[in-house]
């Protein structure tokens, strides 16, 4: 298992007093994005596309803390952009680990060993390093549009380890994925002694410059099928193991967006990480004036039919894990066992 024990008994303890609460949406994974900059143009990523007087912006620290109260979520990420850009990343990252939230910093790494050595960041269990990998130095080069950025990344990665700090991977994988080579990445990470990965299909962002290799839903099962069937013990990954269940097409799960809600330095975005479809100004407007049965699977939405990344997914995976026997049986068997 990727998750450490106290991470996932805190997830477990909230998921469980938000439906002894007979909450039926609620947070679970707040994604603050305190800038949209970044030092990559990634074709599959339309962040950057912005105007220049936008990538510019910054969140405030009590912008940004006065979100997480808002919210309330027991899991932080700060996504972007590139975090490590953003001037007040550490003040930012210690007064949540001083509120005792789980943060975990999405990075691409090419920054992360200079923050190291200047002294930024102390280790604690409440702080992670999710280093963006998209594969081996091949695959990984080509979806993020530069050459060498593999190698920085994994000495990144070994740096940051070295230091004592929790390190962990997330992959998008996109139609050209070759699954024996994803097999092979998975070994190398575990080499590299990451403490867990997270995967996802990728979602065709409206503004991504490539827009020909995102992945359907009938061959994300089979791409995911194609990984995992034979799934090796000694892989661990830091997301539900009903999740990856999900992806293979073994389990059916609608999306929750209020699971993982983003808010950025235009508000709370509507309706998910994905979709801009307006922002509200307050979490409270946004749980509760989206309307959220015309978004997901079954609701018909075009732009939600081939959707299936974590971001949507991860958290009905999880309640269902924490909220149901049937999920909990399975989700315990499957980390018991490693097989999926």
């Amino acid at each position: 298992m990727g998750v450490p024990a106290s991470q996932a008994w805190t997830v477990a303890s909230y998921v469980v007093k938000q439906r002894l609460r007979g909450r039926k949406r609620y947070p679970l994974v707040l994604m603050l994005e305190p800038l949209l900059r970044c030092n990559l143009a990634c074709a599959g990523c339309g962040k950057i596309q912005y105007p220049a007087q936008i990538l510019r912006k910054n969140m405030s620290v009590e912008q940004a803390m006065a979100a997480v109260d808002e919210c309330g979520a027991p899991v932080v990420s700060i996504p972007g952009g590139e975090p490590l850009l953003y001037p007040h990343i550490a003040e930012l990252v210690q007064a949540l680990v001083e509120r005792k939230k789980y943060v975990y910093v999405c990075t691409n790494a090419i920054l992360l060993k200079q923050k190291l050595e200047a002294g930024l960041f102390t280790p604690s269990k409440y702080l992670s390093f999710s280093v963006h990998m998209d594969g081996l130095r091949e695959e990984h080069d080509e979806a993020v549009c530069r050459d060498g950025v593999y190698d920085v990344a994994v000495e990144a990665i070994e740096e940051a380890l070295r230091r004592g700090f929790r390190v962990t991977t997330n992959t998008t994988l996109f139609d050209n994925t070759d699954p024996l080579r994803v097999r092979d990445f998975f070994d190398e990470m575990m080499r590299v002694g990451v403490e867990g990965m997270m995967v996802s299909p990728g979602y065709s962002y409206a503004k991504a410059p490539d827009q020909e290799n995102f992945l359907h839903r009938a061959k994300t099962n089979q791409l995911f099928t194609d990984i995992l069937s034979d799934k090796k013990k000694g892989w661990r990954f830091n997301q539900s193991p009903l999740f990856l269940r999900f992806l293979m097409g073994k389990e059916h799960f609608e999306c929750t967006p209020w699971g993982n809600p983003l808010y950025t330095i235009f508000g709370w975005q509507k309706p998910c990480y994905l979709l801009q479809e307006g922002y509200a100004s307050t979490f409270q407007e946004l749980m509760e004036q989206t309307p959220w049965e015309e978004y997901g699977f079954e609701s018909g939405n075009p732009a939600c039919r081939d959707c299936m990344v974590h971001s949507g997914h991860e958290p009905t995976a999880v309640h269902a894990t924490f909220a149901t026997w049937r999920g909990f049986k399975q989700a315990a068997a499957s980390t018991l066992t490693g097989k999926l």
